[in-house]
């Protein structure tokens, strides 16, 4: 059993070394909580983007995911963002990274993160509008229609995690070291490897044939020169305004 939509039991097996914490998206998740000492995470996973200078309680209902938490790293609670087990207004500030979309109920997950927080609810996650921006939707134009399904629209998240809501851009850069799609997209060599994939739970929604052809043809335009007629000015772009998105919610 999984409380979201992967089951990171079976997929989730080395996803602390391969998705790690970059710190410019962290300074900036960071900056978005402001001076809230308390913070409850949400969907924690391994720990990236939890500050470590703050009061923080983990939430992760995935056992394998809370078995990869680093030593430094507080021990999460085994609950789900749909039922949090703490009073109204205990932290000082929610947050929930790259999470929201695996939730079975996200208007009841979004509730409680507004409940349980005085202050900012932190969102960041990706607009299902945007994926396609990345040249990755030539060749798995399927994934990218199956992670459109998954992410809830940016304006439902907004309506629920507060009165007002501030809407940030994230850009990524260059050498992004948490290993999502759109991290490598001035390295396409890197989605040629099956470890690189299996830590994009985007994978998971497409069949074995289609994430083969897509690689195939990403691996035959590599070889020919076609992906860098068309896309190799990325390979020194410092930044990708892509579909990564910081949503923070004010009560």
């Amino acid at each position: 059993m999984t409380a979201g939509d992967v089951d990171y039991g079976r997929h989730g097996h080395g996803y602390a070394t391969a998705r790690r914490t970059d710190a410019r998206i962290e300074a900036q998740v960071h900056a978005a909580l402001g001076a809230a000492r308390t913070v409850i995470n949400v969907g924690a996973g391994a720990g990236s983007y939890e500050p470590a200078d703050r009061y923080v309680v983990a939430v992760e209902p995935s056992p394998a995911m809370r078995a990869q938490r680093p030593p430094g790293r507080v021990p999460a609670l085994n609950a789900t963002a749909e039922l949090l087990p703490f009073d109204d207004d205990t932290f000082d500030a929610a947050l929930a990274c790259v999470t929201v979309h695996q939730w079975s109920d996200t208007v009841a997950g979004l509730r409680e993160l507004r409940r349980v927080a005085r202050g900012p609810v932190v969102v960041l996650t990706f607009d299902g509008d945007a994926l396609d921006l990345l040249w990755l939707a030539e060749y798995a134009p399927e994934l990218i229609a199956a992670e459109r399904r998954r992410y809830p629209p940016l304006n439902l998240i907004a309506a629920h995690i507060g009165t007002r809501c501030d809407i940030q851009d994230v850009p990524v850069p260059i050498d992004c070291v948490d290993g999502f799609t759109e991290a490598f997209y001035a390295r396409p060599e890197r989605f040629l490897d099956p470890a690189v994939r299996r830590s994009q739970s985007a994978w998971t929604f497409v069949d074995d044939a289609t994430e083969a052809r897509a690689v195939e043809h990403l691996r035959r335009d590599l070889d020919t020169g076609t992906w860098d007629e068309r896309h190799g000015h990325l390979r020194t772009q410092p930044m990708f305004a892509g579909s990564l998105r910081l949503l923070i919610g004010r009560p």
